[in-house]
């Protein structure tokens, strides 16, 4: 699957206007780390550009990934792709054995705190969000509270990095994108 092929499947299963930005804003850092831990970036972007593709469709856990995996399964996607999308969803059991695995659910749920972080700002603009905003809206419980502020800083510790630079490079992916994430 290249990525045309992937942003049509995206399209395919996913109207949400801010779906399909988490979709945008979750390849962005994953094709930010991927130079890191030596994966490629194409495979790792594609990754998480369709992990949530089949979330509208069916949003309850087990059939959001599982239904999506047969699918993506259909489709010849390479299995460590399906294995890496299975793996970021709990419910699924899958140890996080890989670094592209890891990444993944590190990256989720950060993704959308640091959005969620721009689209409180006056200017709704990410480049004047900064990392000691986004730790300082971690604090407030009632600031996104459907983010799991334990999923962020337990990704940051199953990449090896702190959590200020876990931060800081999905920081800087986001910000790179900027324009298509409306922020």
């Amino acid at each position: 699957m290249n990525r045309d092929e992937a942003l049509s499947l995206l399209h395919e299963y996913t109207e949400s206007d801010s779906l399909r930005k988490h979709a945008y804003a979750v390849e962005a850092a994953m094709r930010a780390y991927a130079p890191r831990f030596g994966g490629d970036p194409e495979q790792w972007g594609l990754t998480g550009l369709i992990h949530d593709f089949d979330y509208e469709r069916w949003p309850t856990p087990p059939e959001h990934t599982q239904a999506g995996a047969r699918i993506l399964a259909e489709r010849g996607v390479d299995d460590e792709i399906i294995q890496a999308i299975l793996s970021h969803a709990e419910w699924n059991a899958i140890p996080r054995e890989t670094p592209m695995m890891r990444t993944l659910f590190a990256v989720d749920e950060l993704a959308g705190f640091i959005t969620a972080v721009a689209y409180v700002r006056p200017s709704r603009r990410l480049a004047e969000v900064e990392v000691s905003s986004v730790k300082k809206k971690m604090k407030d419980k009632a600031f996104a509270r459907a983010v799991r502020r334990e999923d962020i800083t337990e990704g940051a510790a199953l990449l090896g990095v702190s959590l200020d630079e876990h931060i800081a490079t999905v920081l800087a992916a986001l910000q790179e994108i900027a324009p298509a994430l409306g922020l």
